[in-house]
């Protein structure tokens, strides 16, 4: 159990400027999204406030979140953003619409909200703008690859590990050399955030530990699958291909790390997920002091009858989960993001938000030769940033299964690449813990296979936590 402290900063934070301009302080959008909704029909709205009322209460940080900021943040150690939301204007607020989530960071609340309803929080003296809570579509996953029958156990060892079917997932970036060197994630705090973590029980997490959990989704604090919205299995997939630890048959390469669980993707129907869920998650995770940041999900498309998000707007800049994840960079936590499971396309970029992140490692996906996935993602950046960062194994990585405790299932697609990939992270946090998460990042592009020459098919290549490692100790 975390102590938790308040941490007062001195107020008055500026909204971020609209999109565009639109009557009674909406944006475009929303105004677009209200002129076709029956008047009793919600929609998730962003309530951007004007200030932070100068007694905002403060914000609580955990002692490790202002240690990790201290050594590996790019930023003053709190800064007008830690602060909450006043209470008064989500009190406000809460009596017009209910509240999804509210923001320190974007100085914002999320609410579902009726068209009249906006009317009435567009009139409140303190909100400077609303505008539409951006629903996207998640990118889908290539079929599992082919397997006969059950897999089973086998013997692949190095030195005292056995680690059966993965070693080739591990051997292929570098990371039994830092195995035997005694390196596993152990200190490390890792967030995962996906969808339904459906198999806990599952053998490859009998000594995995979970700090903490958060379905942001439903609102409560069961990441299982049940009664609420954001079931499945791919959580616990992602989860076990970098903590797992079955010996002769899956071993992640921060298996001693520790994790916060966050489910942030609603899956019931084909429904997209809604932005306000990664912020909401990234603030968590960054405030409980998570030291890396494992996203399987890219977002690209909206909901029907949205515009979808355009390859143009992956600046950086514009979805409020790259924003997010940015914000959380700079605050020396190591983002690390699936590219997307778009393929290539000659005339635009196929990347899915947050992977356009400025401070985001961007995974693409190889096979265990090493050759390109045909369904990764490509780049660049619509700023023209080399997109993805590096590369790691996402076809036939072997992953938990379910809903058995002692199943196993080779899995394809990049959400599979960046946990392997976060795992890398996750070692040179454990080994060079005062470095900043900048430099992190820019030792794992420098260890790629083909950082010489780095693309936008796959970035600086397939990523080297032994070459990395030892790039950090030489700086």
């Amino acid at each position: 159990m975390h102590k938790w402290i308040a941490v007062i900063v001195p107020m008055a934070m500026a909204a971020a400027a609209p999109l565009s301009a639109a009557p009674a302080g909406r944006t475009l959008r929303l105004s677009a999204a209200l002129s076709s909704a029956r008047a009793d029909e919600t929609q998730p709205v962003w309530v951007f406030f004007r200030d932070k009322q100068g007694s905002a209460a403060p914000a609580a940080l955990t002692p490790r979140a202002l240690a990790r900021r201290q050594a590996r943040g790019s930023l003053p150690l709190v800064d007008a953003a830690d602060a909450a939301v006043a209470p008064g204007y989500l009190a406000e607020v809460e009596r017009i619409a209910h509240v999804r989530h509210a923001s320190r960071w974007f100085n914002a609340a999320s609410v579902d909200a009726t068209p009249a309803q906006v009317d009435a929080l567009a009139a409140l003296p303190f909100v400077e703008r609303l505008d539409l809570v951006r629903r996207f579509r998640r990118q889908p996953e290539p079929a599992d690859a082919p397997a006969e029958g059950k897999l089973r156990a086998s013997a692949r060892k190095v030195a005292a590990i056995d680690y059966g079917l993965s070693l080739g997932q591990l051997e292929q970036i570098g990371v039994p050399t830092l195995h035997r060197a005694g390196y596993d994630g152990t200190g490390v705090m890792v967030a995962i955030f996906d969808a339904g973590f459906d198999n806990l029980a599952h053998e490859a997490f009998a000594s995995t530990r979970i700090l903490a959990q958060y379905d942001f989704v439903n609102g409560d604090l069961d990441v299982a699958n049940g009664s609420g919205r954001g079931e499945g299995s791919h959580g616990t997939n992602t989860l076990s291909v970098i903590g797992g630890y079955r010996e002769g048959m899956l071993v992640g390469p921060a298996y001693g790390a520790s994790f916060l669980l966050g489910k942030t993707e609603d899956t019931s129907r084909e429904t997209p997920v809604e932005e306000d869920h990664w912020a909401a998650a990234a603030e968590w995770a960054e405030a409980a002091g998570a030291d890396v940041i494992s996203s399987s999900l890219g977002y690209l498309d909206y909901d029907a009858g949205f515009r979808s998000l355009n390859p143009s707007e992956l600046d950086g800049d514009t979805a409020i989960s790259t924003r997010a994840a940015d914000l959380a960079a700079e605050r020396g936590v190591v983002v690390v993001n699936s590219a997307g499971n778009q393929g290539f396309d000659r005339t635009h970029n196929t990347l899915g938000a947050p992977a356009d992140g400025y401070g985001v490692i961007a995974v693409g996906a190889v096979d265990a030769t090493g050759a390109r996935a045909s369904f990764s993602s490509v780049g660049p950046s619509a700023d023209g940033r080399i997109k993805p960062d590096v590369a790691a194994q996402g076809v036939a990585v072997v992953a938990a299964g379910s809903p058995s405790r002692t199943s196993y299932r080779l899995v394809n697609g990049t959400s599979f690449s960046c946990p392997l990939t976060a795992g890398v992270a996750a070692l040179l946090v454990q080994i060079h813990p005062t470095r900043t998460a900048a430099e992190i990042r820019d030792a794992m592009r420098a260890s790629g296979s083909q950082a010489a020459s780095p693309d936008n098919l796959l970035g600086y290549g397939i990523v080297n936590a032994t070459l990395a490692a030892a790039s950090l100790s030489g700086r």
